[in-house]
Parts: C-alpha cells; structure tokens; sequence
C-alpha cells in the first residue's frame, strides 16, 4: 500500500486540484482515463491496486490535511461543487463513462465476462491474452500491441472535455490543461498492460512483425452515437430545405435508425470520426449527453494474434516445359504437371506453419517456355507464420526443392527479405533485361551477310501489338519494347537450324519477335528473312540489377 501511495504522490503533482479529480470520480469517468486526460505518465497505469475508491480515499485524506491552502487551490466552493460519495465510488455495475470500461480492464469475450469485478487485475488479464498465444503455438521473440476502439469513445472523451470546459473554463488550471495533451486510451492501455505482458511471454514488445490485436466494440453505445449523429445530420439538412425535404428526410432518417440496430456500424469508423471532428462545439452539445452517462455493461472484447506477412525470396530455375509458373486450371482441368508457385510456396509454408501463402514474380513465362540462366526473381509471402524460419530452415526449404525427385524446379540463392524486396522486384520489371535463347528454322542456309546482319542490330524499337494466342485474355494493346542486341549460334552438323541469342526489355513477346504473328509484330526477324520459323520456344533468363534477390 506504501507503494500505491507514493505512486499517487507523483501523480497528483500532474492533476489539478482535488475537487476537481473528485468531480469526475462523480460523473463515472474511471482513475485511468483521468490520468491520461492530464497528461500523467508513469507507473500509474500499471499498478492495479489504484482503483476508484482508492483515488477517492487518497484525494480525501490530501484535501484534510491540506484544506484552506493557496498552495493547493482548495477553495470551499470547489468543494461544494464536488458531488463523489462513497456510495457512487463503491458501484460494481457501471463502468467506465469515458472508456467504457477499456482501461478498468473489465470487459466481454465470448458473451462472458473476462474479469470479475469492475476493476480488473492487469496479470490476469494479461495471463488471459499469453496463454492465447501460447494456444495458438506462436513461436516468438517479440511482439506488438494493436488496439482498436470504437468511436464511441472518442465522443464520450470530447464530451466530458465539454463538461469540463463549462464548469472550469474561469480555473487557471484548465487553461494549461488542454486536450492536444492527453494521452489516447490505446497509448494508456499499453501502459497498462505492456510490462505485465512482457513477464508473461518472456519477451519484449516494440516494433514487431507478431502483432496482439485487442478489437473492442459496444454495440448499445454505438447505436446511440450513431442515432445522435444521424439527428445531428438531418437537422442540417431541415435546416438548408425545410419546406421541400421534410417528410422525406423524417423517412431517411427513420430508415437510417432502423439499418443501424441490425448493422453494428452503417458507415465506417472513420467516416463516423471525420464526423465528429467537424461537428461544432455547439452542435456537439446539443446532441450529446453532458458529461456522458455511466456504461452498464464492458465493451465486447475480441483478441486475436497473428504475425505480419515474411517474405522469403530468391531466384528459381523452371527445366520442364509442362510447368507452368502459377496454378493453372481451366474448366476444373489442371493445364499442365505442377506449377513452380505449388512447388516452392508448399514447401515454404510447411516450414513456416503459416496460413496461406502468395507467389510473386518479376515477370513471368509461358508454360513450354524453359527458365534458364540466372533465374527469375521472385518472393513467396506468408500469411501469419507461426515459426519464424531461421537461415538453417530457410536452406532446408531449397533443399527439399531441389532434391526433388521430378526435377522440374530449382532454386537459388533463397534467403528471408523484407517487404522493400517486393517494392524493388515490382520497380525493376520495366527496366531490367531478359536475354533469351531460341531455336530457329530456316528454309535455306544462312549466309555471313545474314549473320553480320543480324548481330549488328543494337537497341532495336519494335512495335507489338497484343499477340493472338493471348488476345483473348489481353487488352488489344500496342507495346513498344527494345531489343538491345542479337547475335546467331550455328548448330554444329546443319546449316538450317542455329540459336538465336538476344537481349531485350522486360514484357517482350519473343516468339511474336520471331515469327512475326501476322504482322503484329514489327519489325521482326521473319519480316527480314522470310524462310524461317520457330522451332522451339525460348529460353529467358532475367538480368535484374535492382532488387535483393
């Protein structure tokens, strides 16, 4: 008890005079929620033992001993303005008017009551929320605390500043006291809990990807602000067209009412904020109750705990050409023997134990296109992993890739990125360069002047528009590319058939290059020398100076 007191002493240096503390004791506002609307930090927040009766036995014994002083501004009609008993300190059944009950840690889960008794045990509640954790097998090294509120309380806050500013406007105190000082209830509430927590877990909070989100609502106190803010809103449209809206404004309005008790909230939060913000002082006080009556019941207390998106990224070899890189399915029939998304994204989230995962890519290839080379860039995201991979699970992931048995994928340098990686690989597609590998078929030996041609072609501008065999999943575009260089390998044994080696810009159609696509394409290689064709598709591989992969 010696140390609750000496925490009080500290903070009532922060409070203004007793009377006043004890007037807002009165009207329901909870000892939490007065310490933060003056500013106080410290060990207040957390020290369970500070309860209503509490404050109010502190604040008693501070105005006897210190009644009729200058110094502590204790003037006998403060006092008469005082209207907190004992008995009003001593109500188990209404909660907080300002918080609803947030920062007394009194609260619903599950249509039952999380505490027992309208100031709640900070270790039990944070007991609560770690065993959670520990149900879900979360396995972390840290964490962050998210905490939502509804606007409900925001209007309760602002309304009791209204109480105030009407009853001590003339006080000195309230001058220094404005509300751009106080602290949030979510800042409060992480007070509040925050070390409890951490002795809990075994681990520190800050700026995590495990997050424990604490999702308050109040349906009753929400129905109500949104029925007030609904009058408020009808009375400015009577008032702009009473004559030729009236009656179908009252219709709107009573349909408006009727929407809001099935849905808990019509319009977004912060649509309701915004709305709140601009209400005028005077328009606020004519629709809200001031100060704001005592809540009969806790918020509704959702807790749910999940870790942001990890990213594991790198490059992957595609050898098959009945792989496409994607989950491809058509009319229930799967197009192809697997995907490279299925392959590497499987493995990945059964190491990570995650939820879901998503497959990125800087660019893509056609399902009998080979990937060869360097390798494509690329990251799979996963959703809510439970284990936080290391650099050992992260090589065991590749190798269960590569030493698979079909072959069809291989990965490199695979390694845990963060989210500027995807930024990055999304930025470079437009500006990095693919060289590709394509075996052609000409109907007559290709002379040197045909090589020399060919290779002498730098930085080429070519026009495509969108190719046939995908116009009809494509927008009928025109794309203009580059081709940057070519130059012709001959195939040892023929004088017919040879690889053509080219490097172009990012979203080149190679194949349309090359054979032309009914003059789609132009210029292209057929349109130069026309007695070839394309008898394997290519070969890319991607050269990507940008990125992390």
């Amino acid at each position: 008890m010696e140390e609750t007191r000496e925490i009080l002493s500290r903070t009532a240096l922060s409070l203004p005079s007793p009377h006043v503390v004890l007037d807002l004791l009165s009207v329901g506002v909870c000892p939490r929620c007065i310490f933060r609307l003056f500013g106080v930090h410290g060990q207040a927040y957390c020290c369970s033992a500070i309860t209503a009766s509490v404050l109010q036995s502190f604040l008693e014994e501070q105005k006897s001993c210190d009644n009729g002083t200058v110094e502590n501004r204790l003037v006998s009609d403060g006092l008469v303005r005082c209207s907190y008993t004992s008995q009003e300190s001593e109500d188990d059944h209404a909660y907080c008017c300002i918080c609803l009950g947030v920062l007394q840690l009194a609260c619903q889960q599950d249509r039952k009551m999380l505490t027992t008794s309208k100031e709640g045990s900070i270790d039990d509640f944070t007991a609560t929320i770690a065993e959670l954790v520990k149900r879900e097998n979360h396995h972390i090294d840290g964490f962050s605390i998210e905490v939502s509120i509804p606007p409900v309380i925001v209007a309760n806050e602002r309304a009791v500043w209204m109480y105030m500013k009407k009853k001590y406007n003339c006080e000195d105190w309230f001058k220094d006291k404005i509300p751009s000082q106080h602290i949030s209830v979510k800042d409060a509430l992480r007070l509040s809990i925050n070390t409890s927590l951490e002795n809990h877990l075994g681990v520190k909070s800050g700026v995590d990807l495990f997050r424990i989100r604490l999702n308050y609502s109040h349906l009753d106190a929400s129905r109500m602000l949104q029925s007030s803010l609904a009058n408020n809103h009808t009375c400015k449209r009577q008032k702009t067209d009473k004559k030729d809206n009236r009656d179908s404004l009252d219709d709107s309005h009573k349909s408006n009412l009727k929407n809001s008790n099935e849905h808990l909230c019509s319009e977004s939060d912060s649509v309701i904020l915004r709305t709140l913000e601009s209400m005028l002082d005077h328009a606020f006080c004519e629709h809200f109750v001031i100060p704001p009556e005592k809540a009969l019941k806790p918020c509704l207390l959702t807790t749910t705990c999940y870790r942001m998106p990890i990213y594991i990224g790198g490059r992957y070899l595609k050898f098959s050409r009945r792989v496409s890189q994607s989950c491809w399915i058509i009319d229930d029939e799967r197009m192809g023997e697997a995907s490279v998304e299925e392959i590497v994204g499987s493995n990945a989230l059964l190491v990570c134990k995650g939820d879901n995962y998503k497959f990125h890519a800087a660019g893509r290839e056609d399902i009998d296109v080979r990937m060869l080379g360097s390798g494509r860039p690329f990251l799979v995201e996963v959703s809510n992993a439970h284990c936080m991979p290391s650099m050992i699970d992260v090589q065991l992931i590749a190798e269960k890739i590569n030493n698979s048995d079909k072959k069809y994928v291989r990965v490199r340098n695979l390694k845990l990125v963060n989210n500027q990686a995807w930024t990055l690989m999304r930025e470079g597609e437009a500006e990095k360069q693919k060289q590709y590998a394509a075996l052609v078929w000409t109907s007559r030996a290709l002379t040197e002047e045909d090589l020399h041609s060919i290779s002498s072609r730098k930085d080429l501008d070519i026009i495509q528009r969108t190719p046939i065999r995908v116009l009809h999943r494509r927008s009928p575009l025109e794309r203009k590319k580059i081709i940057h260089w070519m130059n012709i390998e001959r195939i040892a044994g023929s004088c017919q058939y040879f690889l053509l080696h080219l490097c172009t810009q990012a979203g080149t159609y190679i194949k349309e290059f090359v054979h032309g696509d009914l003059g789609r394409t132009h210029p292209s290689i057929w349109r130069f020398y026309r007695y070839l064709k394309l008898t394997q598709t290519p070969k890319p591989s991607v050269k990507q100076e940008r990125g992390l992969l």
